[in-house]
């Protein structure tokens, strides 16, 4: 690309935002997918807290952090294992990883129109393991365990776990959609002026 042109995508608003938008996008679903991943195993683990924070129980050390120095890795590890996800999962995550990963060094490129780091083509690989793993909590731990879903069938397509309804909801703030704002506010009682 000419530096021309470079410039003027620079100075254009327009393609200001929506880079400085992706990136920010991308990289927000990204760390929630760490905390699907790392997070959501850590909580299960879980035996109540005090003081000084979360209690979790000593079997988390030796059911998962006992596979890999890295809690992400061996949180990875262990869902696989208990079938969450597969190799192929894995190999997701890697791509996306390395896509974050690009960002977050090559920001200034990407910003300045030189670097095309593919992490919009990427997003949805994000949005597809995040929501397989967040679906196989909901339908594995908080379904079976809670007596208001006895007996009922349950659609796993239809589950919209937080993290993703989280990300919706960005998206529709960032596209200019004041729909979510008008309900808070009439919901809230708190008045368009007082904002």
């Amino acid at each position: 690309m000419p530096a021309t042109e470079k410039w003027e995508q620079l100075l254009t608003p327009a393609v200001m935002q929506e880079r400085l938008i992706s990136a920010s996008l991308y990289v927000t679903a990204f760390e929630l997918l760490k905390e699907s991943i790392v997070g959501r195993l850590r909580s299960f683990y879980m035996v109540g807290f005090d003081t000084d924070g979360d209690i979790i129980d000593e079997r988390y050390d030796t059911a998962v952090l006992s596979r890999n120095k890295s809690p992400l890795h061996a949180s990875l590890d262990w869902l696989v294992e208990n079938e969450v996800i597969d190799k192929n999962d894995l190999q997701s995550f890697e791509r996306i990883k390395t896509t974050r990963n690009s960002l977050a060094h090559e920001l200034p490129s990407l910003v300045m129109g030189g670097a095309d780091i593919k992490h919009v083509e990427r997003f949805q690989e994000v949005i597809a393991l995040l929501k397989k793993i967040e679906v196989w909590w909901v339908v594995n731990l908080e379904i079976p365990t809670n007596s208001d879903f006895d007996g009922k069938e349950i659609d796993e397509e239809g589950i919209v776990p937080g993290p993703l309804l989280m990300i919706q909801i960005m998206l529709d703030v960032v596209s200019g959609n004041e729909t979510l704002l008008d309900h808070y506010r009439g919901a809230s009682g708190v008045a368009k002026v007082g904002l």
